[in-house]
């Protein structure tokens, strides 16, 4: 079984570095999980804090910290290191091979979409933030793991994308890619969907604009991760 993730990304236009911040951690039992963190604001500041909310997210999931705690424990973090105010989003897509489960940790108002068989799932359960409130949960769901499940999620720089140009970039549009692609073609479906929210942005994106796709793929022997990146300019 393969697992591939892609990102994609890119800061707001005219501003020279992203708030936002997305990494892939290798699980201690097998397996990997992909984090995606969208900071306060944009620019340096903005990603200091993503940094920071995904550097300790990553070691805990290291550590073989379950995935709600590893929420929970950033937030904290980041609550008590700014007192409340900053705030962050966190998603965290894992696939993990001891369990053979995939499992969907929200701090966001971004939705993940889901792909198994011939239906996709939106994911979008109201959550608070991580680090303006003293107490704060994320939204937990966990699947099965099977063959050609593909999960698709962003920041709010894709999900508004378009917005102020009267053609936002519409759920259905997003489904019907889904529906579209394949788990193997993971890369491909992440490359088109972040260049029609950039085209939505007419190539001027006005907010930081992060991509996350994770799919699994039965077509293979081996049970191995692969992670492409991509930064367009």
């Amino acid at each position: 079984m393969q697992i591939e993730v892609a990102v994609n990304k890119t800061s707001k236009y005219a501003v020279g570095e992203s708030g936002d911040s997305a990494e892939v951690v290798e699980r201690p039992k097998g397996g990997v999980t992909a984090l995606m963190v969208d900071g306060q604001g944009s620019g340096r500041s903005a990603k200091i804090i993503s940094n920071l909310v995904v550097s300790k997210a990553m070691s805990l999931v290291a550590d073989g910290t379950r995935d709600g705690a590893v929420a929970r424990a950033t937030h904290d973090y980041l609550f008590a290191l700014r007192d409340g105010k900053v705030s962050a989003t966190l998603t965290m897509l894992s696939a993990d091979l001891n369990s053979r489960t995939i499992v969907i940790s929200r701090n966001s108002h971004c939705p993940v979409l889901v792909k198994q068989g011939d239906r996709v799932h939106v994911l979008a359960d109201k959550v608070n933030p991580i680090g303006f409130h003293q107490f704060v949960k994320p939204v937990i769901h966990e699947i099965s793991m099977e063959e050609e499940t593909i999960l698709l999620t962003f920041t709010d720089g894709i999900l508004h994308a378009g917005r102020k140009y009267g053609r936002q970039l519409e759920m259905e549009t997003l489904t019907k890619m889904l529906l579209e692609a394949t788990a193997a073609d993971v890369r491909q479906l992440a490359g088109q969907v972040f260049s029609l929210a950039v085209e939505r942005e007419e190539n001027r994106p006005g907010d930081d604009m992060t991509l996350l796709a994770l799919g699994v793929n039965g077509n293979n022997n081996e049970r191995t991760g692969r992670l492409h990146l991509t930064y367009p300019v």
